[in-house]
């Protein structure tokens, strides 16, 4: 028993490892990707266009993603998509080295596609977790982007200037070393091979297994928390830059965004695991309309500094939840289909509102922007209120049924 728990306990430390990287990867991208696109682009509206990219790139690449890595397995797989990361940073400076959006496009792309593998990062700490570890396996490997939130946008702060002739080149050439680190993280991570029972049956059909209440409100819950938190997040730079303040004080943002996001993946397993996935997940939905809250009370710098941070900790409890919840809802067989086809939903969604986050802000404003969230909000948490009445009723009318 001790020695199949420290095997667990290696695989979260160095899947945590991995996941500080990818998320620092996102943080420094999200940090310096729309002052680079402002810079690079001919037309401004189409500041936010490289993260978007990024993000389309990584809804191309996880179904494949997935699905490779049914076959070839978890380590192999995060493998490959580590060294996608470090030639797509290199890209990327280079695109910036030379004055080229489209380059610096091709770079993030690329990127997008090792994006695109690390997803999996979180669920293949349930695949090397006991049952009784798994829900704080997940969040205890999410809890790896606290590192992400001071490393991310620092070292974009730090990095900027370092190459004088090509600003923020040097900092994809920084982000070159992050990946590497994921490289050799994986190097160590002991995950079982899929068996061949796995690799041979896909399960039940996939309409049977989306008709579960628990899979619609989960992937509802994550592809909803994902959009919102995107859509705000990737404009904050552009709304602090419109009132005039220094990169560094959009870092700073984005930097207590990020511990928000990731930080209470120390104790969110365990409030789970006290009050129930779906109460956390109603908490995440009130955080995030919170932070519309203080959005809409106006856009001075600590308004949305205090709106980022909600809105952290609200994609945090709904995140995790939705990712609990979506792991009760499937068999060995089916993880791989049903693991790519909720996070080919929730990059969906993030693919969307990256490329709507610009146009709306630049044509319609930060308060528009804010408010237009306000109705997937209201429609998870209805959703989460609908799953806990049906499980009650279900549960009520079990012993009715043996009686």
């Amino acid at each position: 028993m001790a020695p199949a728990m420290n095997r667990e306990k290696k695989n979260v430390f160095l899947l945590a490892t991995c996941q500080a990287t990818f998320n620092t990867g996102q943080a420094l991208m999200l940090t310096a990707a729309p002052f680079i696109g402002l810079a690079l682009a001919a037309d401004k509206s189409l500041a936010t266009l490289p993260i978007a990219i990024q993000f389309g790139a990584t809804l191309v690449a996880t179904m494949p993603a997935s699905f490779l890595m049914k076959h070839i397995g978890r380590r192999r797989g995060f493998l490959i998509g580590a060294m996608l990361g470090i030639l797509g940073s290199a890209i990327a400076a280079y695109g910036i080295w030379v004055g080229s959006f489209l380059v610096f496009c091709t770079g993030l792309a690329v990127n997008g596609m090792f994006n695109g593998f690390a997803t999996f990062y979180r669920f293949a700490a349930a695949d090397a977790a006991g049952p009784a570890f798994v829900s704080r396996a997940i969040s205890y490997v999410l809890a790896g982007g606290v590192i992400a939130a001071f490393l991310g946008p620092n070292l974009a702060r730090w990095t900027a200037d370092s190459i004088a002739a090509a600003p923020f080149a040097g900092t994809y050439v920084a982000l070159m070393a992050v990946y590497a680190v994921a490289l050799i993280a994986t190097l160590f991570v002991d995950i079982p091979s899929p068996s061949a029972e796995e690799q041979r049956h896909s399960g039940r059909p996939l309409g049977e297994i989306a008709r579960q209440p628990a899979f619609v409100v989960a992937v509802l819950g994550g592809m909803i928390c994902y959009g919102v938190m995107n859509l705000i997040m990737t404009s904050t730079p552009l709304a602090l830059h419109h009132q005039q303040y220094p990169f560094s004080d959009a870092a700073f943002v984005i930097q207590w965004h990020v511990v928000g996001m990731f930080a209470p993946s120390f104790v969110t397993g365990r409030l789970i695991a006290r009050y129930g996935v779906l109460t956390i997940m109603q908490w995440g939905a009130i955080l995030c309309a919170a932070c519309v809250a203080v959005n809409l009370t106006g856009n001075g710098y600590w308004q949305i500094w205090s709106a980022l941070v909600l809105l952290g900790v609200g994609w945090n409890f709904l995140f995790v939840g939705a990712t609990i919840l979506l792991t009760e809802t499937y068999r060995p067989e089916e993880k791989a289909k049903v693991q790519a086809i909720n996070d080919f939903i929730v990059l969906g969604t993030v693919t969307l509102t990256a490329f709507s986050s610009g146009p709306i802000h630049h044509y319609f404003g930060w308060q528009a922007l804010n408010t237009s969230v306000i109705p997937a909000i209201v429609l998870v948490a209805v959703a989460i209120v609908w799953l806990k009445r049906h499980r009650a009723l279900t549960a009520a009318v079990a012993p009715a049924a043996r009686d």
